[in-house]
């Protein structure tokens, strides 16, 4: 009687195209398939029972050790999957980012006895645009649903605080759809004067608007075939909210000035950091628009709703500074202060937080006295008073005026970026109010 032996363990996984590696409790590899052994440049006798921090990394301890998460550590601790971006070490010794999953391999009775572990190198075009940086609940729950939809040709409304990163996920967005090699177009709704959006949006024919000698190429036609972004878009005037829908639903525009419709093929990503549906209530936002948009909305997660992405976004931000990283790694007194703050400002203040302690640090290691954080809450008592004061003003009479934005700007001392939180307006939005008006 014959038998059929069956494929075993090596066998199996080398049919995975994708890098893939298991791993015991004792962050000890006890299997990888080809892709892994090529991606890393060590062949099966040189792998199999080394450390996976070593053979990644580079390193003699667990990456917890080193401040990061450890996903072996995750996957044990909990039973469940864990995401995550790291810094490997390819074959040619150079460091990479990569995204990996882990999943836990269990036994008959449910028990957790390995993981196995996907790797998938990020490319590095386009500045890392293809880039987010988390490994917190928060960011891991957002960045599957950015997984889920990257793909598709689908409208995607995003949504969040000022400084929370809508632009680099939106082009996150583009850099993994089937539309990365074509144009990613920015269109920010409260930069333009209200009179220039329309050119800027639809183009406009020679002699059509004041100071165009030459026809003028619209932001949908430069970014044809590609995804256009368009941030703060609740600020856009009504009557231009009605030409942007007749856009996208007839899939052609007409440049101002022109007779002839010219087809587009655009993916639209839209932003904002007010509250849409409360606007569309209130008809300061076209109903009709906001369910084109909205087929996917995505809510950004402030920063002091993922305090376990501060460090890594800290490492991240110094290894891209002129320096190169010369800081990490940070000192647990440096950490514990970064991780007691709230950023309201987001993961902008974060940034600008670090980009000055690297100034300030010079050719030193960063220390606590380098890290300048703004003193408290962003909301005092007083504050808080006022911006519920302003909120109430905005939802009777509106779009801002001229005695809200002063309001803001002495509740807040000057400072535009809080007074631009309390009107619910980007920085960028209010500094067009402040120079409309002539505010000093």
């Amino acid at each position: 009687m014959l038998t059929t032996k069956k494929p075993n363990c090596e066998q199996i996984i080398d049919l995975l195209p994708e890098p893939f590696v298991i791993i015991d409790r004792d962050y000890k590899i006890l299997a990888a398939n080809r892709a892994y052994r090529n991606h890393y440049g060590v062949e099966n006798d040189d792998l199999l029972g080394r450390h996976c921090y070593e053979v990644s990394h580079h390193a003699n301890a667990p990456c917890s050790e080193r401040g990061e998460l450890c996903p072996l550590e995750e996957v044990f601790n909990t039973g469940k999957p864990c995401q995550a971006i790291h810094r490997h070490h390819d074959k040619d010794n150079n460091e990479k980012y990569v995204r990996f999953q882990t999943i836990p391999i269990v036994d008959d009775d449910g028990e957790v006895m390995y993981i196995g572990k996907y790797v998938q190198a990020l490319s590095q075009a386009g500045k890392n645009a293809g880039l987010l940086v988390g490994r917190s609940p928060a960011f891991l729950q957002m960045s599957n649903l950015l997984q889920r939809v990257a793909p598709t040709q689908s409208a995607v409304l995003l949504l969040g605080e000022n400084g929370v990163g809508k632009g680099k996920v939106a082009a996150y967005i583009h850099f993994h759809s089937k539309r990365r090699n074509k144009p990613f177009v920015i269109m920010d709704g409260g930069m333009l004067d209200e009179n220039l959006i329309e050119s800027e949006l639809f183009g406009a024919e020679k002699g059509a608007v004041t100071g165009t000698n030459n026809c003028k190429i619209g932001l949908f036609e430069a970014a044809n075939g590609g995804t256009l972004f368009i941030d703060e878009i609740c600020e856009l005037p009504l009557s231009l909210q009605t030409k942007l829908l007749r856009a996208l639903e007839s899939g052609t525009i007409r440049r101002i000035g022109g007779n002839e419709y010219i087809n587009i093929d655009v993916r639209i990503i839209a932003a904002t950091n007010r509250d849409v549906q409360r606007m569309v209530a209130e008809g300061q936002f076209r109903q009709d628009l906001y369910y084109r948009l909205s087929a996917f909305p995505i809510h950004i997660p402030p920063l002091r709703n993922r305090r376990e992405d501060i460090i890594a976004l800290t490492e991240h931000f110094l290894t891209h500074q002129p320096e190169d990283g010369r800081h990490i790694p940070l000192s647990s007194e440096v950490i514990d202060k970064l991780l007691e703050h709230d950023f309201p400002g987001n993961i902008r203040e974060l940034r600008n937080t670090i980009e000055r302690a690297v100034i300030l640090a010079c050719d030193d290691s960063l220390a606590p006295t380098h890290i300048v954080l703004e003193e408290g809450n962003i909301f005092s008592n007083r504050q808080e008073k006022a911006r519920q004061a302003i909120e109430h003003l905005i939802q009777r009479r509106g779009r801002l005026t001229e005695q809200m934005v002063l309001d803001a700007l002495t509740q807040c001392d000057g400072h535009r970026a809080r007074a631009a939180q309390l009107l619910h307006v980007s920085e960028r939005t209010l500094y067009r109010h402040i120079k409309r008006l002539k505010i000093d």
